[in-house]
């Protein structure tokens, strides 16, 4: 186990390391060639601006669909302190190996307990990405995961009591969940968005952005966004490859798994990773033109939550004694709704290491 996580860490660590060191040795060459005058550069065929300075007046300009946006970095930001809440509780020694419950009851409380997180997250960017309507989005963020964990876990407790299964709840502990939700993720939620309502939080760009946007190059099919999610989202994945198959037979097998230390260093060699892919993909999407980076960043980040997707079918057919429908419904079911949750988790990361890296370098450049 302890070898085949440092072989897994260690080539993840160099792809990486050699991927970082390719793209300063580019932005290092773009910022000579861009720091020089005019006049030193001469000539006509000079006239013509390409390359990611001259986006200057786009790079910055709003997304679309700024309420939805807003939301999935809430409750992307939220995921991930749920993660290090958990983290902390299991170093500490909270979790008893052979109580399985202890940990489920431990992620729900942390979610309705974090919910301000993502109520005053999404609602400081809505409000500075220039969106009115903040009520919509502060709904829009309360039910953007609670919403379809509740439809996925309806279906699931309606298949487990038509197969007559202990493993659907009573109604005594659903009516809990609801009141969970109702008093306390709810309320939090919106004390959240009221919160960031009523913050100053302005966003600052550093270059002024331009009335009519910049029209977009023809690109290559291998530079459009699914290509691009599925180069984002191999790396980190192989990174955490190893894990998974320790995690899912602890989860849905009859294996203990114990070494969250292991795991700990896993999750932040896959922070780090998805931070720098997502980055070095916004470079070389700006390198081309291509000003529309605000969703293809977090698509990119999140990307990694859609292999693990993948992973679970392997698992199921290849690696796990599971078999027929209510079973299969269980486990494609809730890793469906863990998977959404890492999507978001992993897409904020990305769009916020995109976020810094693209302040940075036109910050770093004369955009006048």
């Amino acid at each position: 186990h302890w070898f085949s996580i440092i072989n897994s860490c260690v080539t993840v660590l160099l792809l990486t390391g050699f991927l970082t060191t390719i793209l300063l040795r580019v932005l290092k060459n773009d910022f000579l060639k861009y720091s020089r005058s005019d006049a030193e550069l001469g000539g006509p065929e000079e006239e013509d601006e390409t390359g990611w300075k001259y986006l200057h007046g786009d790079v910055f300009r709003l997304p679309p669909h700024i309420s939805l946006f807003s939301a999935m970095m809430g409750v992307g930001t939220q995921m991930f302190a749920i993660a290090l809440f958990i983290f902390a509780l299991a170093l500490v020694g909270m979790f008893y190996p052979y109580n399985r419950g202890a940990l489920l009851s431990a992620c729900v409380v942390l979610y309705a307990l974090t919910a301000g997180i993502a109520g005053y997250v999404s609602g400081t960017w809505f409000k500075m990405l220039g969106g009115h309507n903040w009520v919509a989005n502060v709904m829009l963020t309360a039910v953007l995961w609670f919403g379809p964990v509740t439809a996925v876990f309806s279906y699931l407790n309606t298949v487990a009591i038509f197969y007559r299964s202990t493993a659907a709840l009573p109604f005594g502990t659903i009516v809990i969940i609801i009141f969970l939700w109702s008093l306390i993720t709810f309320p939090l939620t919106v004390l959240g968005g009221i919160a960031a309502k009523n913050s100053k939080a302005e966003f600052n760009a550093p270059c002024r952005t331009t009335k009519f946007p910049r029209e977009v190059p023809p690109l290559p099919w291998y530079r459009t966004t699914i290509p691009q999610m599925a180069m984002a989202g191999f790396l980190p994945f192989s990174a955490i490859y190893v894990e998974l198959y320790y995690i899912f037979a602890s989860v849905w097998g009859h294996k203990v798994y114990i070494i969250w230390s292991i795991l700990f260093i896993v999750y932040i060699i896959l922070i780090i990773v998805t931070a720098f892919i997502t980055i070095a993909l916004t470079y070389f999407q700006l390198a081309v033109e291509d000003h529309h980076w605000w969703w293809r960043s977090f698509l990119c980040g999140g990307a990694t939550g859609l292999f693990v997707y993948g992973y679970c079918f392997y698992y199921y057919f290849c690696r796990s004694d599971m078999s027929g429908f209510m079973q299969a419904s269980f486990f494609f079911g809730y890793m469906a709704m863990v998977c959404f949750g890492f999507f978001l988790m992993l897409g904020t990361i990305g769009w916020r290491a995109s976020l810094m890296f693209v302040r940075h370098i036109y910050k770093a450049i004369k955009s006048e």
